[in-house]
C-alpha cells in the first residue's frame, strides 16, 4: 500500500494524529529526540516538533528561513539528514517543520537541508531552510523575541576613544569584551623580532584564539614566513589563499607601526590605507563581524540604503579596510558592521552581532533582508 501525504496548509494548528499523514504508516514510524526537539521519522517522511523558546544550544526555529536541529543525533536521524542535500533513497523524502505552543502543535511547512555538522560520524547540528519564510508576527510566535540585555552586558564601545590615540588599548577593549576568555594555550614566541601590535595580538590570543581570525587568519607564530624574495613577512592569509598580507622582513628592530601590503596571488604588492595599529584593529572588527552567533546580511544596497542602515551606529574612524573593496565599519553595543564597495555605486553590508538583541537597532531599517537573526 502507498501512503498518501497530505497537503497542510503552513502556520495551522496541527493535530498530531495527522502525523502518519506526514511520515506514513504509524506502525513503521520511529520517535527520537533530538536537542530538546521531537523526530518522527517513518516511511514517507520525516517530521521535526520543536519546542518554542530562544535558547540557542537547543533545537528550534533560529530566523525566518532556518530551523536549528542540535545533536547528538541517533544513527536514523543522523543518516536521513546526512543524505538528504544529495537526495538519495530515503533521503530524498520530505522533512516537515512544527512547534509546540503549549497544547497546540503549529505547522511551519518543509524544509531542505542546508548543512550538517557530524562528529565521528554523528550529526552534532543540522540548518534546515524552510521553503516558505515565516512572517514576522509568526516568527514572533514561535521563537519569542528575546528581551534586550542591559547595555552593560554587551561588549560596549568605549574602545572608540582610543582609535585615534592609543590604538594598542582600544584594540585591548576591543577584543577582551567582544570575546569571552578561555583556558589558556602554551605560549608561543616567535623567533625573529615582531611589531609590537602583533606582539599584543598573540598575547591576546593565548586566552582568546579567535581574535586570529574564523573568515581570513593572522598565522599563529610558529607559522610566519618569508615572501618568496625574502624581502616581507608573510603573517596574514585569506581564508583560501587568494590574497595576503606582509610586512617589510629585516633582522633588525622593527619599525615601531610599519606598513602593511597587502598582495593578491603573484601581483605587485598593494599598501593598507592604515598602517598595523589600524589595520589589526580593523583586521579584528572585520572577523568578528564574520564570525558572530548572529548575522543581518542584506542585499546589495545603495548609498542612500547604507546612510539609512548605519544611522544608529557609530563610524569607526580610520581608513578604508582593503585595497580591492574599501571598507569601513560602524558598531553599536554588541554590533560591528562592515560596508565595501569596488565601486562607490553599489555595497555590501554584514553585521555580526553577540545576542540576539544587538540587532534591535537594524530591525526597523526597511531592507528586505537576506538573513536576519533578530
Amino acid at each position: 500500500m502507498t501512503d498518501q501525504v497530505a497537503v497542510v496548509i503552513p502556520a495551522q494548528v496541527f493535530d498530531e494524529e495527522r502525523i502518519p499523514d506526514l511520515v506514513g504508516d504509524s506502525a513503521m514510524a520511529e520517535r527520537f529526540t533530538v536537542g530538546g526537539a521531537s523526530v518522527v521519522m517513518g516511511p514517507s517522511g520525516m517530521l521535526i516538533i520543536a519546542e518554542v523558546g530562544d535558547d540557542p544550544s537547543r533545537s528550534g526555529v533560529w530566523n525566518a528561513e532556518e530551523v536549528r536541529l542540535f545533536g547528538p543525533a541517533p544513527a536514523p536521524v543522523t543518516d536521513r539528514l546526512m543524505g538528504a542535500p544529495w537526495g538519495a533513497g530515503e533521503s530524498s523524502l520530505p522533512i516537515h517543520i512544527a512547534v509546540r505552543l503549549e497544547e497546540q502543535v503549529l505547522y511551519l511547512g518543509s524544509a531542505q537541508v542546508s548543512q550538517v555538522g557530524t562528529s565521528d560520524g554523528v550529526l552534532t547540528d543540522c540548518e534546515l531552510l524552510l521553503e516558505s519564510p515565516l512572517t514576522r508576527d509568526l516568527l514572533d510566535r514561535v521563537r519569542p523575541p528575546r528581551p534586550p540585555l542591559p547595555p552593560l552586558d554587551l561588549p560596549g564601545v568605549e574602545w572608540l576613544r582610543h582609535v585615534n590615540g592609543d590604538r594598542a588599548a582600544a584594540l585591548d577593549e576591543f577584543v577582551t569584551g567582544w570575546y569571552p576568555a578561555v583556558a589558556e594555550s602554551p605560549s608561543t614566541h616567535p623567533v625573529s623580532p615582531l611589531p609590537g601590535g602583533l606582539r599584543q595580538l598573540y598575547r591576546l590570543a593565548e586566552k582568546r584564539p579567535e581574535v586570529l581570525g574564523v573568515q581570513n587568519r593572522i598565522l599563529p607564530a610558529p607559522d610566519l614566513h618569508t615572501d618568496h624574495l625574502g624581502e616581507m613577512l608573510v603573517f596574514g592569509v585569506e581564508n583560501q589563499g587568494g590574497f595576503s598580507w606582509s610586512l617589510q622582513w629585516t633582522l633588525d628592530e622593527h619599525e615601531a607601526d610599519p606598513t602593511i601590503w597587502f598582495r593578491e596571488f603573484d601581483e605587485e604588492p598593494i599598501a593598507e590605507k592604515e598602517p598595523l595599529s589600524g589595520f589589526l584593529i580593523q583586521f579584528s572588527l572585520f572577523e568578528a563581524s564574520m564570525g558572530a552567533g548572529y548575522l543581518a546580511l542584506p542585499p546589495r544596497l545603495t548609498a542612500p540604503q547604507v546612510d539609512r542602515l548605519t544611522q544608529a551606529l557609530h563610524l569607526v574612524p580610520l581608513r578604508p579596510f582593503l585595497p580591492w573593496a574599501s571598507t569601513h565599519f560602524y558598531v553599536a553595543p554588541g554590533l560591528v558592521m562592515h560596508v565595501s564597495t569596488e565601486d562607490g555605486e553599489e555595497f555590501e553590508a554584514w553585521a555580526g552581532a553577540t545576542d540576539r538583541s544587538a540587532l534591535a537597532p537594524l530591525a526597523d531599517v526597511p531592507i528586505d533582508w537576506r538573513r536576519f537573526d533578530g
